[in-house]
């Protein structure tokens, strides 16, 4: 493929592979868990933290992981719960939504020429600007992340079904609710390399939530939701190109979208009630004449 023989659009394509499969499989716990408002309130932890990066002078990627990781923690060990409340998680994006603000000034009052697309980079992605190096450090990240999600997957799941019987069964609930959102807050680091932190949910979300509306095995829904991701990545990738005009971010997160759309048409015309056949009803009532 002519696509395939462009430098950027493979660096793309491995960097954009290993976070897609990262948050389709974290996205998954994330529906079934009921905490997408969570990964919305890190996604814009991610702009504060890298903004905050940006006006220290410091590298991005710093700031994006520190400040998501630390916000999963806190919103982890603020809930009091297996799961932060939307009363607290509420609460933290305001604030942080306020300190994004004072980042920013101060950012653009630092460096507002020398660096003039920084914040819409953060704000939106730029999957055909990764360098090689970032897209394998991207790439290797996201592999240590899955890994660390699936030696918790059983036990996370088992608190995500039934919080109360695990906490009885010995299952560390209280510790597994605040690293499962560190490890949400760096996903949302990764994912925000890619598409941006504004549209990092989408990709988290949407392919997750698919999943969960195709199947209801934990496995499998957990694979098809990492697959959908992926797609999604792939697809996305193959439009920008087809097509300059459109940003890529944009055309990852309309294949996400449109991945759930038809997840919920096709579990519509499973559970729809089959429309009685009159012609059928008919004979029926014929035979039981004779």
């Amino acid at each position: 493929m002519a696509m395939l023989s462009h430098p950027f659009i493979r660096t793309a394509l491995v960097a954009g592979t290993s976070v897609a499969a990262l948050s389709g499989i974290i996205g998954w716990f994330v529906v079934l868990r009921g905490q997408v408002f969570a990964g919305d309130a890190l996604s814009h932890v991610a702009y504060t933290g890298a903004l905050a990066a940006l006006a220290s002078g410091v590298d991005l990627r710093l700031g994006l992981f520190v400040a998501t990781a630390g916000a999963g923690v806190a919103l982890g060990l603020l809930g009091g719960r297996a799961s932060a409340d939307d009363v607290v998680i509420g609460t933290g994006l305001a604030w942080v939504l306020g300190l994004g603000v004072l980042f920013l000034t101060l950012f653009t009052k630092r460096a507002a020429t020398a660096h003039g697309n920084a914040n819409v980079a953060v704000l939106f992605g730029s999957i055909f600007g990764i360098n090689p190096t970032a897209a394998v450090t991207a790439a290797l990240l996201a592999a240590g992340l899955i890994v660390a999600v699936l030696v918790i997957a059983r036990p996370l799941l088992f608190t995500s079904i039934d919080p109360a019987v695990a906490a009885a069964g010995g299952v560390p609930v209280r510790l597994l609710g605040p690293l499962f959102l560190a490890l949400v807050g760096a996903t949302t680091a990764e994912t925000s390399q890619i598409v941006g932190a504004l549209l990092g949910l989408g990709l988290l979300a949407a392919p997750a939530a698919a999943a969960v509306r195709l199947t209801d095995r934990p496995w499998p829904g957990i694979a098809l939701s990492a697959l959908l991701a992926v797609a999604a990545v792939w697809a996305g990738i193959t439009l920008a190109y087809a097509v300059p005009t459109f940003p890529p971010s944009f055309t990852i997160m309309a294949v996400a979208a449109a991945e759930y759309l038809l997840a919920v048409a096709l579990g519509q015309c499973r559970t729809a009630p089959r429309k009685p056949d009159p012609g059928r009803a008919v004979g029926r009532a014929t035979a039981s004449r004779r």
